[in-house]
């Protein structure tokens, strides 16, 4: 379906590929091929719910501004309902498959559908949206690490902690395109709420926490220069991020937004999964 974009699975899969081969190569976990299906069938069917719900939720608001208009609904390619019947059933394949890998992810699995669908009503009635737009695809890490192993440890909440903070913050540079058109219909962000510069030196600050995360992470991780690499592409692109994107340069919000945020999180899952599997 044309309205789910299958290059934003970049911003959680990798982190989530990354917290299952941390598990299988430093617990007990023997490695399942089939385990591994299920949990990337799980990301791609949560992530189905949380776009769909996303565009049917708002295609009224996406009707009214330019930038959205030509969304498949608000565009007439799809209609509401179709939409509707889309995310009820990738809602119900997500969980059974989350109920077919232990007892603990389908305990949560309900949970993390109540998250990713939550964060559409969120502008509506506060600033803070972006945070919660990150901890819908937090989770990933951490559930990939229950799904492994049945069990949470300090070392996946950093990598949830990481992505939490770093989608959160580049969300809130995203924001900047609908500045004006969410004042005018009384729709919430921190752009909104503290202007462009008071936003960005938040999303700097968000970004700020991802990479203490990651050094944390990456110091309880079997070391290597391959890590370390991953670590430091990871990092300078952030870096480059927000020096692409200033409160008055943001005609770079594409790159910054899609290609840098790809090749950051595709490189560091890429270089720290080849080193926790080679040592």
């Amino acid at each position: 379906m044309g309205m789910v974009k299958f290059s934003h699975t970049i911003f959680a899969m990798p982190f989530a590929l990354m917290a299952f081969t941390f598990a299988i190569t430093t617990t007990d976990t023997t490695f399942d091929w089939w385990l591994l299906v299920k949990i990337i069938c799980c990301m791609i069917t949560a992530r189905n719910v949380a776009m769909g719900f996303n565009r049917w939720a708002d295609w009224k608001i996406d009707r009214e501004n330019p930038r959205t208009a030509s969304r498949e609904i608000p565009a007439g390619k799809i209609s509401p309902k179709s939409a509707l019947i889309f995310v009820i059933i990738n809602a119900l394949l997500f969980v059974a498959i989350s109920v077919s890998i232990n007892i603990l992810t389908a305990i949560l699995s309900p949970v993390a559908l109540a998250i990713v669908m939550f964060y559409s009503y969120c502008k509506r009635f506060t600033s803070w949206a972006h945070l919660v737009l990150g901890l819908s695809l937090g989770i990933a890490p951490s559930a990939a690490y229950i799904a492994a192993t049945g069990t949470l440890t300090f070392e996946p909440c950093l990598i949830s902690l990481l992505v939490l903070t770093w989608c959160g913050g580049f969300d809130i540079i995203y924001a900047l395109q609908d500045v004006e058109f969410d004042r005018q219909k009384g729709l919430h962000s921190i752009p909104v709420k503290f202007g462009v510069a008071g936003a960005l030196y938040i999303s700097i600050a968000l970004h700020a926490v991802s990479i203490i995360s990651l050094i944390l992470f990456a110091l309880s991780c079997p070391q290597g220069w391959l890590l370390w690499c991953g670590v430091g592409l990871f990092c300078g692109c952030i870096i480059l991020e927000h020096i692409l994107v200033t409160p008055t340069k943001q005609r770079n919000i594409g790159i910054a937004f899609g290609t840098l945020n790809g090749i950051a999180s595709l490189t560091l899952a890429t270089f720290t999964i080849l080193q926790l599997i080679i040592v």
